[in-house]
């Protein structure tokens, strides 16, 4: 089915859990938006965060799906969530966390970056998840789509 991975720290996890989508894309440029669905019970909003990465062609998107999950992470933060899960299209990103794989030199500091964002919160999980994901990637290819156009 797909890995999972759950991170709880000795504070107290009180509060809703929060189911956040997140679908994201980035420019040739470094120039990325992702889009989260966020739901907690009957509750939904959406929301869109935009971020910068630093391009390396041969990661094909991998570096991508890192600068993205952070920023949403802080985000997340920000808003005041302490426990969410996360379903993510790319499925690298969770088995790099649920794995602790080896990742290539350049994503080391960012892989740092994610593990301390994630960290924030008092419980998360990752989820790959093709579905809803999938489509919040596509718009967000098209939003990324269109300012190189224009």
């Amino acid at each position: 089915m797909g890995t999972v991975k759950s991170m709880e720290s000795k504070r107290a996890a009180t509060g809703p859990i929060i189911d956040a989508t997140v679908g994201f894309a980035a420019d040739d440029h470094g120039r990325g938006v992702a889009y989260v669905a966020l739901a907690a019970g009957k509750k939904e909003k959406s929301v869109r965060i935009p971020f910068n990465v630093r391009r390396y062609p041969a990661l094909l998107d991998r570096e991508v799906g890192y600068a993205a999950m952070t920023a949403v992470a802080e985000r997340l933060t920000e808003m005041g969530c302490r426990r969410v899960n996360f379903h993510v299209a790319d499925e690298r990103v969770v088995e790099d966390f649920c794995e602790r794989r080896e990742v290539p030199m350049p994503l080391a500091i960012e892989y740092v970056r994610l593990g301390c964002a994630l960290n924030r919160f008092a419980e998360y999980r990752l989820h790959p998840d093709a579905g809803p994901a999938e489509d919040l990637t596509a718009r967000a290819r098209a939003e990324v789509t269109l300012h190189v156009a224009a």
